[in-house]
């Protein structure tokens, strides 16, 4: 198993998440004793995630710093992992991006990661449809992979239409393939955010609600905010982006290995998929150069648990909400 995917598959509000940690986020040093909550507070430091100047009339909510304090023997594993993967490696990992993701998707089928179930109960903005309306609430969801977070859904609300688009078009077919699709409820396609456009196939601005899910961590950080611009345009005036990814110093982005970093933050997994690991103030940024207003942008801390090997180790995402604002 690569560095950082074995525990990327557990749903964070399944039975192998432990309990929910308050990890300070102040700048200051906090006692390390009541940092990890476990009594593991022994040789911890901080370091410091630099913020960024925002400018423009955007309002927002974010958390602005560091999601939690490391040990001084993860401080010195990230500080010293200074060498990046080669120019012509980096090219070709972009270059063969929607290959790799094929073979995984090939190679894991649908058996990887589990159903959502839990969208609705962290996004209050994907539950309590009034079915009795006659107008369905149009959802895109951006990197639907093999449906697991859109037939969760679906079941739960009915008064939904999902497009569904994925940049592997092996994960597009398993989800046209899935018994509960319908194309009078879904219709899935395949699409490269970055350079796509989905006004080709959704033609007006018509999408209530966006979900990306571990979505834009995936996408080379110079191609992200094509991404978000793409997605803003065919997002109705009031609508929102509803975000769920990888964190700051989350434990999967601790465990990479000595040549595995393409630049701060991103890294290559040993097949070939890539992951950036975000911090509030970034995620909250591009968003706003997209177009964005920030309506909250925060931390996700969580203890999740690996029964096989007997850890319990710290999850760190980032969730947020951007709303397209009315003209």
């Amino acid at each position: 198993m690569e560095a950082g995917t074995e525990f990327e598959n557990q749903d964070p509000k399944d039975t192998h998440t432990c309990t929910s940690l308050s990890l300070p986020v102040s700048n200051s040093s906090p006692n390390c004793q009541e940092e990890t909550s476990q009594g593991n507070g022994d040789n911890c430091t901080n370091i410091p995630v630099p913020s960024l100047n925002y400018t423009g009339s955007h309002s927002m909510k974010t958390s602005g710093h560091h999601p939690r304090t490391l040990t001084e023997e993860e401080a010195a594993k990230l500080s010293q992992d200074t060498r990046v993967v080669n120019d012509f490696k980096q090219m070709t990992l972009e270059k063969e991006a929607q290959k790799n993701w094929d073979k995984f998707y090939k190679r894991n089928s649908t058996k990887f990661f589990k159903d959502r179930h839990w969208t609705s109960r962290e996004f209050r903005e994907l539950s309590g449809f009034d079915s009795s309306q006659e107008e369905k609430k149009i959802v895109l969801e951006v990197g639907c992979g093999v449906g697991n977070f859109l037939f969760p859904l679906l079941g739960e609300n009915p008064n939904l239409f999902f497009y569904a688009c994925d940049f592997s078009p092996r994960a597009v077919q398993f989800v046209k393939d899935h018994p509960l699709y319908n194309s009078s409820q879904c219709m899935a396609f395949q699409c490269d955010l970055t350079q796509d456009p989905l006004l080709d196939t959704l033609v007006n601005p018509t999408v209530d609600i966006v979900s990306m899910i571990f979505v834009l961590s995936a996408i080379h950080p110079e191609k992200m905010l094509s991404a978000l611009e793409n997605i803003y345009k065919v997002l109705k005036p009031g609508g929102c982006v509803l975000v769920r990814d990888y964190g700051l110093y989350d434990y999967a982005q601790l465990r990479f290995s000595p040549g595995q970093k393409l630049a701060e933050n991103f890294y290559v997994r040993q097949d070939g998929t890539r992951a950036y690991y975000f911090s509030t103030d970034y995620l909250s940024d591009l968003f706003a150069r997209a177009g964005y207003q920030i309506d909250n942008c925060d931390y996700v801390t969580r203890e999740t648990v690996n029964k096989k090997e007997g850890l319990c180790v710290p999850r760190i995402f980032v969730q947020g909400k951007f709303i397209k604002m009315r003209s």
